[in-house]
């Protein structure tokens, strides 16, 4: 099963997904930007119905505690709109972890997380679907950053949730892999973030060859790399037969990425990506595996250990 704001669906109900998106997000405290802060919930709705109109039906909200996390909105905005949403348990990476989880071990990260997933995000009874994203710096993991994967690991061996992973550019991604299961996490119960942005080849084929997932989730983001570059090594990735390891988004974070403010919004994907796959050849069987076969056993929950853990004060 996946875990949504409104409860637990099927795989095959999930849809054409976009595997790595942010609604309500504030990351002003590090940025000092206002247009990294998204909180105006009748422009979520907007936005979200735009998506819904393009073909997408389902979206994993990443955003996290120390980024903005607000899961009632998002189950307001699901029932709203039919569009499936799957938040999240987890902290991003150094700075942006909440002040209180400073110091945390990782035996204190994954306790958290634990919680979060067997008894609900604070008092609101509503259940992450997956662990994320948790990340590390750029060509760098710091101790801190070292604790909050392991903690997520273990949570993640605990609870059967996924792991979905941030990346800075890219770097570190078959480290992190190596991290990970190192803990005892399944490599298929992985996803690496953020592959999309790493010029390297052979550096994400490290990755791909694991049997992790990669997402290819900044698409758009023409400012970090053109678009044609993450086309052409998502051709040759499928070309080498890696197709169902792969995951879709865009990775909205700002207000100037909103269709309303001017920008691409959250369809973007859909309305202009995956045309050019198709110019370029890609078959639609091959599509539907990149949109909705691969994110609907991503995010499945591995049976046999899912709210099974017993919870031991630290």
């Amino acid at each position: 099963m996946i875990q949504t704001v409104l409860g637990k669906i099927a795989p095959e109900e999930l849809g054409v997904c976009s595997a790595h998106e942010h609604l309500s997000i504030d990351l002003s405290r590090v940025k000092k930007d206002p247009d990294t802060i998204l909180d105006d919930e009748q422009g979520m709705r907007e936005e979200l119905e735009d998506f819904y109109r393009l073909g997408g039906r389902s979206m994993v909200e990443v955003t996290n505690d120390g980024m903005g996390r607000d899961a009632l909105v998002l189950k307001r905005l699901s029932e709203a709109t039919g569009v499936h949403l799957i938040t999240c348990t987890g902290f991003y990476k150094d700075p942006f972890i909440p002040e209180y989880a400073g110091d945390w071990k990782a035996e204190q990260f994954a306790h958290h997380f634990i919680k979060e997933a067997t008894e609900g995000i604070a008092d609101t009874g509503i259940l992450p679907g997956v662990i994320g994203e948790v990340g590390t710096s750029k060509n760098e993991m710091k101790p801190i950053e070292k604790e909050l994967l392991i903690g997520a690991a273990i949570a993640g061996v605990e609870t059967g949730l996924p792991v979905t992973t941030h990346t800075t550019l890219g770097t570190l991604g078959f480290e992190q892999v190596q991290l990970l299961t190192e803990q005892g996490l399944p490599v298929d119960q992985i996803i690496i973030g953020h592959q999309d942005l790493n010029p390297n080849k052979e550096e994400v084929l490290s990755v791909l060859e694991t049997g992790a997932y990669i997402a290819f989730d900044t698409i758009g983001k023409n400012n970090y790399r053109p678009d044609g570059e993450r086309s052409d090594f998502l051709l040759d990735f499928i070309n080498r037969g890696f197709e169902r390891q792969i995951l879709l988004s865009a990775d909205l974070t700002r207000k100037s990425h909103w269709k309303k403010n001017g920008g691409p919004g959250y369809g973007l994907v859909l309305e202009s990506f995956i045309p050019k796959l198709k110019e370029a050849g890609v078959s639609d069987s091959i599509l539907q595996q990149l949109l909705i076969v691969n994110p609907s056993r991503a995010f499945s929950i591995r049976e046999g250990s899912y709210c099974q853990h017993t919870i031991q004060p630290i």
